[in-house]
């Protein structure tokens, strides 16, 4: 997984925050190897209180295989700063 693509931040003046626009993840399955595009709705995000419990999911479109991920402290920003849904664990 990489870092959101179709971010564009706005030319505004110094100090105020920027619009931004549709963001979408690449990923990719661990069954049928397909790499493509997930918005920010297709993903989720489990934060654990561990390395082993933190990670992201989705469903491949290719095939439709259940994919889980690790996820670490800047895939988790990634996620989260893109609107992916959160879950937080104990």
């Amino acid at each position: 997984m990489s870092g959101p693509r179709g971010v564009h931040a706005g030319a505004g003046p110094p100090g105020r925050s920027a619009t931004v626009g549709p963001v979408s993840f690449k990923a990719a399955c661990s069954d049928c190897r397909a790499r493509f595009e997930l918005d920010a709705g297709s993903l989720r995000l489990v934060i654990g209180g561990s390395r082993r419990t933190t990670f992201y999911s989705f469903t491949c479109p290719e095939c439709g295989a259940s994919v889980r991920k690790p996820a670490g402290e800047r895939i988790v920003e990634l996620l989260t700063g893109g609107g992916v849904s959160t879950l937080r664990s104990i």
